[in-house]
């Protein structure tokens, strides 16, 4: 059973791999670029997945260079409406939307390194984020990306002061900015902590940037505020993050997750197990958990390296308690605390914990609009729904080798890219067509035109959708289309014609 650090998973991510697309004479109206082959590490599998030799391999079409990993899907109730979001590591497509059976809907069509992609509001409509970058030593560097309904570009956000954005969080605000995190590299005393005097460490900012000007409001450096000790990470548990040299830089903090709050900003920290609230002035109100928590904590409320921290009404304060790491005994599991910040104390309000789900690394919890729960088991490539009661509903595994973190979202899109269409032959007088259109929500059938050139076109046969890809039996023809319709029969878009 391989095991790997959550360092080597990381570097890992934000590769897509495409595979080959099968039969050597298919006609394509377009052709994706293919970045540089990159394998994720496989995290340990959890006892409710598969991975390795016996995962089926990566799901290919015809009608593009596109792929996907073969997720499964189990059910045993009504879900929240809408389709899920992920970023599978290692298998096709690092940015992927799909539907409660597990087929995608979306998958990012460049290569580019993608985590946390999900639907957030900017300026009044729903819009498409993640981040995009590069996965070094455990973090990223990279941007903010803003897409609309169309899949187009609309905003780009960098991290201030000259440093590069992190991977691990990208909210959007109703004010219109930003949260990021930002991972600089800098020379410290290490000493304290076992390491050299004159080590190298991984700081970590808290930033939030006005999207539309690109301004600086707000940059918190956690070495001003946060003593080393703090970490239960040491530079001597990892010869590769040892602080020796900046390549080896030592990660004492390891920032994963900001929420904003009206007087200040939620901040968590995996590698010292405390939630810090820092106020808009800088200074640290209080920390819960780790070693020097301000909060009583129950036995069952105890947490450790934890995600996606945020804070809920009424008091209430979810994360991922991944509650393990390499070596070391656990089960993971969605956590919601009851926090009385006048008491100081924390109860635990809801675990959602299912089949031995095991993430060191990643992870999240998503509260849905019915009162359900979406729980993303990060490098455990699960995701599961709970109703409200913690009772699992729904559940997809083998999304790739893990992915950050997973959400549900109702999303309409209509691309400003045109359908792709494929044809293969048959036996002469017959061939197969194909069709898709990445990322369209609102086709429910395929119209296949053929002829004998772009300009004499005529319908052959009109089939329903069945899935991302769409494929039919028609009359041998030297040029064939595809028309996208809705379900009242309307042309949505017409592929390009092409010589099959």
């Amino acid at each position: 059973m391989l095991r790997v650090s959550r360092r080597h998973f990381i570097e890992g991510a934000g590769i897509a791999v495409f595979g080959a697309v099968a039969g050597a004479t298919v006609a394509r109206s377009s052709v994706f670029p293919l970045p540089a082959s990159a394998a994720a590490a496989t995290p340990m599998p959890s006892p409710t997945t598969s991975a390795g030799p016996t995962s089926p391999p990566d799901h290919t079409f015809v009608s593009t260079k596109l792929t996907t990993p073969h997720v499964s899907v189990w059910s045993s109730g009504t879900t929240a409406p809408g389709l899920l979001f992920a970023g599978p590591m290692g298998h096709g497509s690092n940015g992927l939307i799909m539907d409660n059976e597990g087929r995608p809907v979306w998958m990012e069509p460049t290569g580019a390194g993608v985590t946390d992609l999900r639907v957030q509001s900017y300026l009044g409509r729903q819009v498409l984020t993640y981040w995009s970058g590069q996965g070094i030593g455990g973090h990223g560097e990279g941007k903010g990306i803003i897409k609309d309904t169309a899949y187009r570009t609309i905003a780009e956000v960098s991290a201030g002061n000259g440093f590069k954005a992190d991977l691990h969080e990208f909210t959007l605000t109703p004010s219109g900015t930003a949260l990021l995190t930002s991972y600089p590299t800098i020379q410290r005393d290490l000493s304290s902590v076992g390491g050299p005097d004159k080590g190298y460490m991984y700081d970590c900012h808290v930033q939030e940037v006005d999207i539309a000007t690109g301004e600086l409001l707000f940059d918190w450096t956690a070495s001003d505020h946060i003593r080393l000790d703090e970490s239960y990470v040491r530079p001597s548990d990892d010869q590769t993050a040892n602080g020796t040299s900046a390549s080896t830089a030592y990660d004492p903090y390891h920032l994963n997750a900001v929420d904003l709050r009206s007087d200040g900003y939620l901040v968590s920290f995996r590698h010292t197990h405390t939630i810090y609230l820092v106020t808009r002035s800088g200074s640290v109100a209080w920390r819960l958990g780790g070693k020097n928590g301000d909060f009583a904590l129950p036995a069952d409320a105890v947490f450790a390296w934890q995600h996606d921290v945020r804070q809920r009404g009424a008091g209430v304060i979810s994360m991922f308690d991944n509650h393990y790491k390499d070596g070391t005994t656990g089960t993971s599991r969605g956590l919601l605390l009851a926090v009385d910040e006048t008491r100081r104390t924390a109860r635990v309000k809801l675990e959602l914990a299912r089949g031995g789900h095991r993430g060191n690394a990643m992870g999240n919890v998503q509260f849905l609009p019915n009162g359900h729960y979406l729980v993303g088991w990060g490098s455990d490539p699960a995701a599961t729904e709970f109703a409200a009661d913690g009772t699992p509903v729904f559940e997809a595994t083998e999304i790739g080798g893990g992915t950050y973190r997973v959400y549900r979202a109702e999303w309409a899109a209509t691309p400003e890219t045109l359908p792709d269409v494929a044809a293969l032959t048959g036996n002469g007088s017959t061939m197969q067509v194909y069709a898709s259109w990445n990322g369209a929500t609102a086709v429910a059938s395929w119209r296949f035109l053929t002829g004998n050139d772009a300009t004499a076109l005529s319908e052959a046969v009109v089939v329903k959708r069945t899935g991302f890809e769409t494929t039919a039996a028609v009359a041998a023809a030297s040029t064939v289309a595809a028309q996208a319709l809705d379900s009242s029969g309307k042309v949505l878009a017409t592929s390009v014609a092409i010589a099959a």
